[in-house]
């Protein structure tokens, strides 16, 4: 596969940069800054040498007065490189110089400093692809088989790959950094949580399931989420006109990850199965526009207490949008339903209707949108596709 321009736009400051494994942050930031200073923490040798001694990091400084940028790569490892980092960004004499810190967890950073610099350093993440920065190339039925994590992409053998994707994460990022006592019984309730992609994760019923306390599994959510493997998305309350119930819904990062953890068996239908695929691949397609769109932008769904459900609703600055998700080819006028008493509670709101059909539709007045035609129109910067 030929290289794919990012759409990610670097600012012009030092900045923390975090995204799951094999998102290509190195090769990102390797290729926007090519004359920079690179600590690379992966390499054995350089993370035994910063481990022992972080003071390295402002003698590497010093002895390079000419360099404008320092890169430090998976800094989650060497965490006591922020005191360092802290301290040269304070400097008066190193205004010019500007650091960017890449990391794949933020887990141990939030115990070392982390917040004491993040109103020095901007907070930027980095996605999976989206479909417009692959173009016509992106192909919606290879997404929701593989994803669209750009390690497994260019790789000789993608679903090989993806099968390995996860074991590295537990083998390297929670066995190796003892982020759980039992890893066996972090990878069950891996497992677990999967079966939730899409609905509301709730914490107590996944205990029941891995038959562990239901403080474990919720530190076990939280490690998923500090990792970068999955997040939640919250339910829209604002101004709410009827009862409203329900406990976030999960979503794992990339849905190539969620198929290569989802146990599958007799009981499990493709077509459940595939539904949650498409609703991930959408969450995470609207998560990357978020956080590569400038303003303030949420991810949320809504539920009433009767079960009227929409899967997302984005709302912002000037972005007020409900978007309902369908696996289907075909949509009827019940599949609008939910969207139209969304739009009554909220006429402010635009709505739209994504499916796998061929045709744009309008359904008692809402747009149903085929849903790779939306992906791709999908772009940072411009309004949501309606």
């Amino acid at each position: 596969m030929e290289p794919i321009k990012r759409v990610f736009s670097p600012p012009s400051d030092s900045y923390f940069l975090f995204g799951p494994r094999g998102t290509g942050k190195s090769t990102l930031l390797r290729s926007q800054y090519p004359g920079a200073l690179v600590v690379d923490l992966l390499d054995p040798e350089t993370y035994r040498s910063y481990l022992a001694r972080p003071e390295r990091l402002r003698e590497l400084v010093e002895g390079n007065p000419q360099a404008r940028r320092v890169i430090v790569d998976e800094v989650q490892k060497v965490p006591a490189l922020l005191d360092m980092v802290h301290l040269l960004v304070e400097d008066r004499r190193r205004r010019t110089m500007k650091f960017v810190l890449s990391g794949s967890s933020a887990r141990k950073l939030k115990h070392a400093g982390v917040n004491l610099l993040a109103g020095r350093l901007l907070m930027k993440t980095l996605h999976p692809f989206m479909a417009a920065e692959i173009g016509p190339r992106f192909s919606l039925e290879k997404s929701l088989q593989l994803g669209l994590l750009p390690l497994v992409l260019f790789a000789e053998d993608p679903p090989d790959k993806l099968k390995s994707y996860v074991t590295l994460y537990l083998r390297e990022e929670v066995a190796a950094e003892g982020l759980v006592r039992n890893a066996g019984d972090f990878a069950r309730c891996l497992e677990t949580i999967s079966l939730s992609q899409g609905s509301q994760l709730n914490v107590s019923d996944a205990a029941r399931e891995c038959q562990v306390g239901r403080k474990t599994v919720e530190a076990y959510v939280e490690i998923i989420e500090d990792l970068l493997l999955g997040f939640r998305v919250d339910l829209f309350t604002k101004r709410a006109k009827r009862h409203l119930a329900g406990h976030p819904k999960f979503y794992f990062a990339d849905t190539g990850v969620f198929r290569s953890v989802r146990p599958r068996g007799p009981l499990d239908s493709p077509e459940e199965i595939g539904g949650a695929c498409l609703e991930g691949l959408v969450a995470q397609h609207l998560r990357a526009w978020i956080a590569y769109s400038a303003g303030e932008h949420r991810l949320h769904y809504w539920r009433t207490k009767s079960g009227t459900e929409v899967d997302f609703v984005v709302y912002g600055d000037k972005t007020f949008h409900a978007i309902e998700v369908k696996s289907s080819r075909s949509v009827h006028a019940k599949d609008v339903k939910s969207l139209r008493t969304f739009i009554e509670d909220y006429p402010q709101a635009k709505a739209c209707l994504l499916y796998r059909g061929r045709e744009r539709l309008k359904i008692n007045g809402i747009p149903c949108i085929p849903c790779e035609e939306f992906l791709l129109k999908l772009a940072p910067g411009s309004p949501l596709p309606a």
